[in-house]
């Protein structure tokens, strides 16, 4: 007999994980399907995220800072070490240990909420029906009055650079390496590239990146781009743009394994040996074998389930969220997207704000945005005043010795509305959440002007920076007549 839900949920990252929590809050009886396993053939909840992405590379990108810091930046405050080093398997099992936490955590959430939850790979088939195919090959099939698809997104391979996780890896290869490569190459110099790159050069790795496109970091407003560039060239990311890479040759045994990559440049064909290379050139949507042909789910050229604004496909009662759908890439996206379809399925009008989705890149310096940057303002024709704050002139920054960096903030010419936050800096990812509060409830730069900040905080450079857009920063020199 077929097991009947509520909601059945296919995928436990965190587009699919919320979305069942939320489901079971809200008393829908709800069962979630995830195929990753340990070595008992349990179900391993989080998804990318907890488990290859999100979190193994914080983990990792703290641990290479704090080495870092110690090595150039302690000397500064006074401090002097000797005989400094890096113990990466120690590195990479506190790395493992924050991740086993954290995915039991949510196992943990399963339990205290009632979600059900069984391991193996989901289909979706025609009339709601779900085939769950385990560890061991075998199937049953469930049934939901509602479904939610969340089976996410897995790494861009390229034919030039196959993957074989020793020498060439993915970026998931590139959290396990168990010593520090003399040499590292980056294919695609995007958030994940330029994340992982930093990892090893800050451990003394010679990194260099290869970015097919002429623009570094198109998506972001260009003069925090460029700043960003300049501050990664000189922690020693060798950031080579233009660059195609046309093949892969490897060479070498055991330890001493290397694989020559070439590419063509604005000067021809091009070599570069590397004793790792990390292929960091995006990442699709886990939808191959996710439906059946006559399930009535559509999926776009790109391998994208077709929904519209709140997360519904055309088939009644079925719903997609996370890396699956269109947009970016982002956990927090999926998580509140989640949310959204979770509580429509109960009745609910919650609406996702597409406007307003952060974006960060875990460097260091942090890279923050949100909202319109001025390239955009520009192509759509709309008025706009900048306010800029760099972390150089603030105290709290100075102190910490962190000062790389600015805030920047763009507002509506005319009715003062911001339009837009910008950060490269220190906690960037905080600062930037703070001005997308204020931006959800439509406020303007002058009321974020006149918001009380604490002294001494990185904070402030967000305050200033809304003061600068109507030309009377206090503690900067103002570009034009103040008011």
């Amino acid at each position: 007999m077929t097991k009947k839900y509520d909601v059945v949920v296919i995928g436990a990252g965190p587009a699919g994980y919320v979305a069942a929590i939320r489901c079971a809050q809200l008393g829908l009886k709800t069962i979630c399907v995830e195929k990753w396993h340990d070595d008992k053939k349990e179900a391993v909840f989080g998804g990318t995220c907890l488990n290859v992405g999100c979190i193994p590379s914080k983990a990792l990108l703290d641990s290479s800072h704090k080495f870092a810091e110690a090595q150039k930046g302690f000397d500064v405050h006074g401090i002097s070490l000797e005989k400094l080093a890096i113990d990466v398997p120690a590195m990479i099992d506190r790395k493992a240990k924050i991740v086993k936490q954290l995915t039991q955590g949510v196992k943990g959430l399963f339990t205290h909420n009632k979600v059900e939850s069984i391991q193996g790979t989901g289909k979706l088939l025609k009339d709601k029906k779900v085939e769950v195919t385990d560890a061991d090959g075998k199937t049953q099939t469930i049934e939901g009055e509602n479904i939610i698809l969340a089976a996410g997104s897995e790494p861009i391979s390229i034919p030039p650079a196959p993957v074989d996780q020793e020498t060439i890896v993915d970026s998931t290869g590139a959290l396990e390496f168990s010593a520090v490569p003399k040499r590292v190459g980056v294919i695609g110099a995007g958030v994940i590239g330029l994340e992982l790159g930093s990892v090893w050069a800050r451990l003394g790795s010679e990194v260099t990146v290869l970015e097919a496109l002429e623009d570094f970091l198109p998506a972001v407003d260009q003069q925090v781009a460029k700043e960003a560039k300049k501050v990664l060239e000189k922690q020693g990311l060798d950031i080579k743009l233009g660059s195609k890479v046309s093949g892969t040759k490897l060479g070498g045994k055991g330890k001493n394994k290397t694989v020559t990559v070439s590419y063509t440049d604005k000067d021809g064909d091009q070599e570069i040996v590397f004793d790792k290379l990390i292929v960091a050139v995006g990442r699709r949507p886990v939808s191959k074998d996710l439906l059946s042909d006559d399930c009535g789910v559509e999926i776009d050229k790109r391998g994208f389930v077709v929904v519209d604004e709140q997360c519904a496909t055309k088939v009644p009662g079925v719903y997609a969220a996370g890396d699956l759908v269109r947009g970016p890439m982002l956990a927090h996206k999926g998580s509140e997207e989640g949310v959204m379809v979770a509580e429509r399925i109960a009745g609910k009008k919650t609406q996702v704000n597409y406007d307003l989705v952060p974006f960060v890149i875990y460097t260091h310096p942090e890279i923050a945005w949100v909202g319109k940057n001025e390239q955009q303002l520009k192509e759509e024709g709309v008025e706009y005043s900048v306010g800029t704050f760099p972390f150089s002139i603030n105290g709290r920054a100075m102190a910490a010795n962190d000062t790389a960096g600015l805030v920047k903030l763009i507002a509506h010419a005319k009715t003062d509305r911001v339009l837009g936050a910008h950060i490269i800096g220190p906690s960037a990812a905080d600062l930037v959440q703070q001005v997308a509060i204020a931006m959800e409830f439509s406020a303007s730069a002058e009321d974020l002007g006149l918001t009380m900040f604490s002294h001494p905080t990185l904070s402030e450079a967000v305050h200033e920076a809304a003061l600068a857009v109507g030309g009377h920063a206090i503690h900067a020199a103002n570009k034009r007549k103040r008011n």
